[in-house]
């Protein structure tokens, strides 16, 4: 199976590994992503003020992009997979947006929400399947204890994202399942670690950046595992000393990529 796949800005510079892992255990697991040419930032933060149509452009470009090749649209980082699955929701369904739109780009074809978008993790379950996973793993991670964080833009809208379930998900505790190592599930593993603030209110970001790794290790996490750079660039300066890598790193040392 081949996916057009968005990387991101950030992909291309503090979170390699999230992307270098991702393309070496797709290649492990018999899928292919093929990155879009010229894709441009999703925005990092979804619109939501009703008439805004200019930041909502790059995503229906790489949209339509997925759609020209006739292949689903597949993206790695949270926020990225945040913004276009949302764009995507209002190209399908709001008239006003679809049209200002395609008026503005101009496109051989109209754009319509047609593209389906999916999450790398999405496709490890939905497609490979934790089952065949569990097969294709070369190095079980027996005995890590392992705390899946999935923070807020990776679930949320629900009726949008439409995952997992938002307040009592497990696709990120399956997988640790299937790497052979023991997923740890602890209360603040859903909640905002603050990033968002970094620049503006940092006391209050390290507070819920501490909160939530201490959660993790009060219930026994060796490290916490995420999908979003934001999250991973926050949770890393814990002062409680627990590891955070990207899910892709993890999954590439059980297959045995490194």
């Amino acid at each position: 199976m081949v996916y057009s796949y968005f990387p991101g800005c950030t992909l291309k510079s503090k979170a390699t590994e999230l992307d270098r892992k991702a393309r070496l255990c797709a290649a492990a697991l018999g899928f292919e992503l093929e990155e879009i040419e010229n894709w441009q930032c999703c925005g990092g933060v979804y619109p939501m003020a009703k008439d805004e149509i200019a930041t909502k452009l790059s995503s229906v470009r790489a949209l339509a992009d997925a759609k020209a090749h006739d292949r689903p649209l597949l993206t790695l980082c949270s926020a990225c997979h945040n913004v276009i699955k949302q764009v995507n929701n209002d190209m399908l369904k709001d008239a006003d947006i679809r049209t200002r739109a395609n008026n503005y780009l101009q496109l051989d074809e109209p754009y319509g929400g047609e593209t389906k978008v999916v999450h790398y993790l999405e496709v490890l379950r939905d497609e490979v399947g934790f089952d065949a996973l569990k097969k294709a793993v070369k190095n079980p991670l027996k005995g890590r204890k392992v705390a899946a964080y999935y923070g807020c833009l990776l679930l949320r809208p629900g009726a949008v994202m439409a995952m997992d379930d938002p307040e009592n998900p497990s696709i990120m505790e399956d997988l640790i399942k299937a790497m052979g190592a023991d997923p740890v599930v602890y209360p603040q593993r859903n909640e905002c670690c603050g990033g968002y603030l970094s620049l503006d209110d940092k006391e209050a970001v390290a507070k819920r950046r501490n909160k939530i790794v201490k959660s993790a290790a009060d219930f026994g996490c060796d490290c916490i595992i995420t999908a979003c750079p934001l999250c991973m660039y926050n949770l890393a300066k814990n002062d409680c000393d627990v590891p955070v890598l990207y899910f892709t790193e993890l999954l590439a040392q059980a297959l045995g990529v490194e």
